[in-house]
């Protein structure tokens, strides 16, 4: 059965930081494994990415220098730790695996997602 649950979401004030979980099991296609976040009334944005294969991380502007992407060694815990936080980071976070199609950033393309968790960042 596949799972992927994310934890650590919450409240803090902006400047603050969190980390979030997701962990993974059942799933045997991780060709890329993802973080987006969706803000009420906007598309899903896809923030941060791995391929393992390759090692390699990719990160949407609006976090780059400030999020950071990492897993543990059996690649079956993904996490997200975020750094000065703003109001603007205030979403539904989600992690994403396996990509199908299209680009990492395109939550179109994965078939995997977990339930989100809730981050909100108050000035």
């Amino acid at each position: 059965q596949v799972q992927l649950v994310e934890s650590g979401g919450g409240s803090v004030q902006a400047g603050g930081s969190l980390r979030l979980s997701c962990a993974l099991s059942g799933i045997f296609n991780r060709n890329v494994m993802a973080w987006f976040r969706q803000a009420p009334g906007k598309e899903r944005e896809g923030i941060a990415s791995f391929y393992p294969r390759d090692s390699l991380t990719l990160y949407a502007d609006s976090v780059k220098g400030r999020f950071i992407l990492s897993q543990n060694k059996d690649m079956n815990t993904l996490y997200l730790q975020m750094n000065k936080l703003e109001p603007e980071d205030t979403a539904m976070y989600y992690c994403a695996v396996n990509l199908l199609r299209g680009s990492w950033n395109d939550s179109s393309g994965y078939n995997y997602w977990g339930q989100g968790t809730q981050v909100t960042v108050s000035s």
